[in-house]
């Protein structure tokens, strides 16, 4: 019989769901520290779905709740409804970074290039 390399009795070593979460806290961690004053009582948070109904523009990938101060990323949607050139955990992780960024940069009031300039520079 076929099993995983971890053996039938041990949990994978990473889940989707993980790579998303650790993927959203560092990434809110990141620009924490980048805008400590702005973002100090920013609670960030992960949920699987928005609630509701889909709006015009589509399905929302994050929420923004300026009156309590609190941002909700939406997993599935950025995992499944996202078109990738690469379908590949680097691009993943880059998409949902962005989103983290777009959805803070809503919160706060700015640009998105403006919150992290040098984070995407790679000359």
């Amino acid at each position: 019989m076929r099993n995983v390399v971890s053996g039938p009795y041990l949990p994978p070593l990473t889940t989707r769901i993980i790579l998303f979460e650790s993927t959203v806290a560092s990434m809110a961690e990141y620009l924490t520290d980048l805008w400590p004053e702005e973002l100090a009582d920013v609670r960030f948070e992960v949920a699987g779905l928005p609630a509701g109904r889909v709006s015009d523009e589509g399905v929302d990938r994050w929420q923004v709740d300026r009156a309590n101060r609190r941002v909700v990323v939406y997993r599935v949607p950025i995992e499944r409804l996202t078109r990738f050139h690469v379908r590949d955990e680097y691009h993943l992780v880059l998409v949902i970074e962005s989103c983290v960024v777009r959805a803070v940069a809503e919160l706060l009031g700015k640009d998105p290039w403006d919150l992290a300039p040098d984070r995407f520079r790679h000359f």
